[in-house]
């Protein structure tokens, strides 16, 4: 049962972005298909977490609540009776990066389903966040983030909201800080330095995940709206912007035979099953430019709402109170 004094305790622990509404161009028509075409887009005034929820943040949640992610529980036998119980364990998503370089066009050399694996021990059996407790909670499924919201009052952003927020009000510019990935040489954000996925020499020197305020904030005074970890939105992934966002499903065509994803981590594969798929942002700590420039604001991909992985996480949005105006 969820604790209202918990979750208002921890709900005064966060710090919130006020964001003024307005209208932007959102997309872009000089990366992906999928972020065309670039449109105007109004958004409504809203706050926004000035960073990713955190791992203690997240464990706070979970010692109110009991509450189970989905990467804990495992899979139902009754959507996929071909799997044996070791398939079916409680499991995610980690990247465990070869020795040397392999081809980017098979994402199984580089990521790797490891029962055992969930928020509370990232990397595999064995690991833990100890250390770790203002790092971004990773191997969150969109129904884990949507409780967490829920629980303080709030709700995941809309992709506009995130897109809006991570643009810093920059007109427009590929990156939240400007024209150029590494100005002068220094990075700004958590994201791939080296050669992917067999070699990286960090970002300041942080190789994974990186603390929530690691990296300089954007024009909004927003932390880790590029880089660190992927974030969920709470609309559902069409095919391009001329479909419209936030409004009917995208259903994942991505039918397989043996239960483990397809699409590397963005989709699962399913014989008979069609999972919908969600919007998600900003890239991660693994995003390289030989492989992929998701790192923009612009940027965005198909995430199935039941995955979890190792870069994969959330922040919270609300709708703003009105602005109080006094009379002198």
């Amino acid at each position: 049962m969820m604790d209202a004094g918990d979750a208002a305790l921890q709900e005064s622990t966060i710090t919130w972005v006020r964001i003024t509404g307005g209208r932007f161009p959102m997309g872009s028509s000089d990366f992906y298909p999928e972020e065309r075409p670039e449109h105007e887009q109004a958004v409504e005034s809203f706050e926004i977490t000035q960073t990713p929820i955190t791992n203690a943040q997240y464990a706070a949640f979970v010692e109110a609540t009991g509450y189970v992610t989905l990467a804990e529980r495992g899979l139902d036998w009754k959507s996929f009776p071909h799997l044996g119980p070791d398939e079916l364990a409680p499991g995610s998503l980690v990247f465990i990066p070869p020795t040397s370089p392999v081809d980017l066009r098979d994402w199984h050399l580089w990521w790797t389903w490891l029962p055992g694996t969930h928020w509370r021990a990232p990397l595999g059996p064995g690991s833990s966040t100890r250390g770790k407790e203002t790092h971004p909670v990773v191997h969150i499924a969109h129904q884990d983030a949507s409780a967490y919201a829920t629980w303080i009052g709030a709700r995941l952003p809309t992709e506009a909201e995130q897109e809006f927020a991570a643009g810093g009000g920059l007109k427009p510019m590929p990156y939240s800080w400007g024209r150029e990935r590494d100005p002068a040489g220094v990075a700004m954000a958590n994201t791939w330095h080296g050669r992917f996925p067999y070699l990286n020499f960090g970002s300041r020197g942080w190789v994974g995940t990186s603390p929530v305020d690691a990296f300089p904030p954007n024009g909004f005074g927003i932390f880790d709206c590029i880089g660190n970890v992927w974030e969920w939105t709470s609309d559902f992934f069409t095919e391009s912007h001329a479909q419209g966002t936030g409004q009917e499903p995208y259903k994942s065509p991505l039918l397989g035979e043996s239960g483990r994803p397809i699409n590397g981590p963005s989709g699962w594969e399913r014989e008979s099953l069609e999972i919908p798929c969600r919007v998600i942002k900003g890239g991660s700590h693994l995003s390289a430019p030989e492989y992929s420039l998701s790192y923009r604001p612009a940027a965005r991909t198909a995430q199935a709402e039941d995955s979890a992985r190792s870069d994969l996480g959330f922040r919270c949005a609300r709708s703003a109170a009105p602005v109080q105006r006094v009379r002198v």
